[in-house]
């Protein structure tokens, strides 16, 4: 376990590193400060740039982050430290820029790619261990890092290779990655949650009763958007680079000036965070947190089909946060509560991980009152879900399970 406690720290520095360069300097200190026009088509240029350096330093490497930890896990993809780098730069140009995607996939690919060539590097102290140790430990640590969240890091890492199972072998080397990946993230960034929530949710009937409704909504909703996001890799695997850089910028501008007419904010553009924060204020009305969320969800869509390096998780998230917040709105709950449990049902339904939407809804928040409807939520949405998943690269069980129920 040295070694996942070391792969986790090293992930964990990588992580802050990758979120600072990408948000405060990249973004924050440029992109941000651009004139609207050119803050609508910045996105673009982005998708550009990251499909350039694909191509060229990149020697044709594919987008993909979360997949490819799929891909090794299952089918022994090679991850290396060349792939690392160029991802990472892609990624940097993508979502630096605005990219409506979430910043966990690159961290995640980043611990990763650290674990499985460190294990390859050094076998001789891994006689006889799994394959994926390493893999696994740093994967945890990069969701537990970026969310500040190490059991929904350790979790979703050996949950989302699987649509109806676990990876239950790796659930000690995830722990031990996740914890020293979210201790070396907090040395440099402190440890204040990523959605403070305040006050304590009543538990009920109606309330609960409510979370179930929201869970078959979010279900519907993730279903649609799982679609979306599937033809938008596609299209982002076949088409013509420059059309299809070209198409997605241009949507994503048209959608940046709806955004802004509707709402007089940017909140097409960036992983999403503060839309969450702007989805509480009481002054929002069901219309208006949907047409965001159809925004949303456009937006994503258009950034994943123009090639863009980055997660589908937050996207989810902030998806999952819109439909929560307009449900409350209509079935008069209670604001925070119904927000947060639609992150959970739209989340667990779309990446088909439950047991980490859950944790993700208890550590991000600091509310585990939340817990209880989240469990509701999240199992309703995930028995609608059926098979649909963003991602085709999971596999239903752990092989042999059937056959060997003990």
């Amino acid at each position: 376990m040295v070694g996942a406690a070391l792969v986790g720290a090293v992930t964990g520095f990588g992580v802050a590193g990758f979120e600072r360069l990408t948000v405060n300097v990249v973004y924050e200190d440029v992109v941000s400060t651009l004139p609207l026009v050119l803050l609508a088509f910045a996105p673009g240029v982005g998708l550009a740039v990251a499909a350039l350096w694909l191509w060229g330093p990149g020697r044709g490497l594919n987008r993909a982050t979360a997949d490819e930890y799929l891909d090794a896990f299952h089918r022994d993809r090679r991850l290396g430290l060349r792939d690392l780098m160029n991802k990472l730069v892609a990624s940097v140009a993508t979502l630096g820029s605005g990219g409506a995607m979430g910043l966990e996939g690159p961290s995640m690919f980043l611990g990763a790619s650290l674990g499985a060539v460190a294990q390859r590097r050094f076998t001789r102290f891994f006689s006889g261990a799994d394959g994926n140790l390493l893999l696994v430990a740093g994967a945890a640590a990069g969701i537990a890092a970026i969310f500040k969240a190490p059991a929904t890091g350790a979790i979703f890492a050996i949950e989302v290779p699987y649509q109806g199972d676990l990876a239950r072998r790796m659930l000690l080397p995830a722990l031990v990655g996740a914890a020293s990946g979210y201790l070396a993230l907090v040395a440099v960034n402190g440890t204040a949650v990523l959605f403070p929530a305040r006050g304590v949710p009543p538990l009920s009937l109606v309330d609960l009763a409510g979370a179930a409704g929201l869970g078959l909504t979010a279900a519907f909703g993730a279903r649609v958007f799982s679609w979306m996001l599937l033809w938008a890799k596609r299209i982002a695997d076949r088409g013509h680079t420059i059309v299809r850089v070209a198409a997605a910028g241009a949507a994503i501008a048209v959608l940046f000036a709806v955004g802004r007419l509707l709402t007089g904010e940017s909140l097409v553009l960036t992983p999403g965070y503060g839309v969450v924060t702007w989805a509480l204020d009481p002054k929002r009305s069901v219309a208006i947190l949907l047409a965001v969320l159809v925004l949303r969800c456009l937006a994503t869509t258009a950034t994943v089909s123009g090639g863009g390096v980055g997660g589908l998780f937050v996207p989810l998230v902030v998806a999952g946060s819109l439909l929560g917040r307009a449900f409350g709105i209509i079935v008069g709950g209670n604001d925070a509560l119904f927000l947060v449990v639609g992150i959970a049902a739209f989340l667990g339904a779309g990446y088909r991980v439950p047991l980490a939407a859950i944790m993700f809804v208890a550590e991000t928040t600091g509310r585990p009152g939340f817990v209880v409807p989240a469990v509701i939520a999240a199992v309703v949405a995930e028995l609608v879900m059926g098979t649909s998943s963003v991602t085709t690269h999971q596999m239903q069980s752990t092989p042999g399970l059937a056959s060997n129920p003990n």
